[in-house]
């Protein structure tokens, strides 16, 4: 899920930067440090690979994930799904070999970003992307790998994932109070990044409950998975007005970032998914009543936010649509279209399990075959700006909006 808030006629930045989104989306920026003599000169292409290009990674790997998760029986799906998931592997250590390029030799730029209001909070990605990765080894990955080196790359992925997750979760919003100071009515779908990324915690502790010993520390993890639950609900709660008030008052986001609108449908289908895995695995941890209480909670809470995420799914698209006919070209916002929308696979799938409606299954099944198009569509170009070094240039400076109105 990530933002470039212009799109080029080759191919778009790989980065949003303040000086390119328009001037409403426009927000106070510390002036970057100064420029380490000779950093630049040094593996030029890491220069601009920034936070976000860990979406890739997570777009990817839900695929793989939530696929393994449908409940029907497809031919050749469980092995799509293993190519997909090993992808991923392979873009995770790629893009983590990237950034560490980035910053060992660009790193006047890597504070850069984390002083700039529109890619701060894509440092939430890389949470997202560890565990994203991590679930997939676990529930696809093993038919290659086995179960134990399987949960062993879970555990080390899902340790790291969380608590860069937590961190992330108090440093982005840290850094918008003092440093960052947006202006009134900028607020951005992106913000929502470093919050939900605890949820996926939620999600994927889930699937490391059953490996632990009974007694305390399978009901330690599972409260705690549960409180990361509530901290990500409640944090998305406070963000998600002052999105929709942006919208309602200044109009349409720019084009390029009109993709961001699907960022939405992260919180919303990753808690579905969190509750009803975790009622899965609630009798093993937790007593009665409160076996049978998670239970029911995870479809009295899934079914209404399911609701409110169609909702919004169907807006996000007009919206797109939109765009589209205005001019919208590829920017890397597009990778905003895989991962929310995964979660809301695995969200109506864990719904249809806990209710044995087929409604729901076949929910399930449309979202998917979105989510693959999708994916397709954002891999695809992702690949050829790469070849072509397109998304690894510096940005273009900013050009005339020329968009029309209606």
């Amino acid at each position: 899920m990530s933002v470039l808030p212009q799109t080029r006629t080759a191919a778009p930045p790989p980065l949003p930067r303040p000086a390119e989104t328009s001037p409403t989306e426009a927000s106070p920026a510390a002036p970057p440090p100064a420029q380490a003599p000779g950093g630049p000169a040094r593996f030029p292409s890491l220069r601009h690979i920034g936070p976000n290009w860990y979406a890739s990674v997570m777009g990817t790997a839900i695929v793989a994930s939530a696929g393994a998760g449908l409940a029907v029986d497809v031919p050749g799906l469980r092995a799509a799904c293993v190519l997909v998931w090993a992808l991923s592997a392979l873009m995770l250590l790629s893009v983590l070999a990237a950034r560490a390029g980035h910053w060992l030799c660009h790193r006047d730029q890597a504070r850069a970003h984390l002083l700039d209001p529109a890619v701060a909070p894509f440092y939430g990605c890389l949470s997202m992307a560890l565990m994203a990765v991590g679930g997939a080894t676990l529930t696809v990955g093993a038919d290659v790998v086995g179960a134990r080196a399987a949960l062993a790359v879970d555990v080390v992925l899902f340790v790291a994932g969380t608590a860069v997750g937590l961190a992330a979760a108090v440093v982005v919003p840290y850094l918008m109070v003092v440093h960052h100071r947006p202006a009134p009515g900028t607020a951005s779908p992106v913000w929502l990044l470093p919050l939900v990324a605890p949820m996926v915690s939620a999600s994927q502790g889930a699937l490391l409950v059953p490996h632990l010993s009974p007694g305390q520390g399978r009901q330690t993890l599972l409260l705690a998975c549960y409180a990361m639950f509530g901290l990500s609900l409640l944090a998305t709660l406070v963000v998600l007005p002052l999105v929709f008030s942006r919208l309602v008052h200044r109009g349409p986001l720019p084009l390029a970032l009109t993709p961001t609108l699907f960022l939405v449908l992260g919180p919303l289908g990753q808690s579905t998914t969190a509750v009803n895995q975790l009622a899965d695995v609630a009798p093993g941890a937790v007593g009665e009543p409160y076996a049978s209480a998670f239970a029911a909670f995870a479809v009295l809470y899934g079914v209404p936010v399911t609701g409110f995420a169609l909702l919004w799914l169907a807006l996000a698209a007009a919206m797109v649509v939109r765009a589209a006919r205005n001019g919208m070209g590829f920017a890397m916002t597009w990778w905003a279209f895989t991962f929310p929308v995964g979660t809301c696979v695995t969200g109506a799938a864990g719904l249809a399990r806990h209710t044995g409606s087929d409604a729901l299954t076949w929910l399930s099944v449309a979202l998917y075959v979105f989510l693959v198009a999708a994916w397709a569509a954002a891999g695809a170009r992702t690949a050829g700006g790469v070849v072509s070094g397109a998304l690894t240039a510096a940005p273009a400076p900013p050009r005339p909006a020329t968009a029309r109105t209606t």
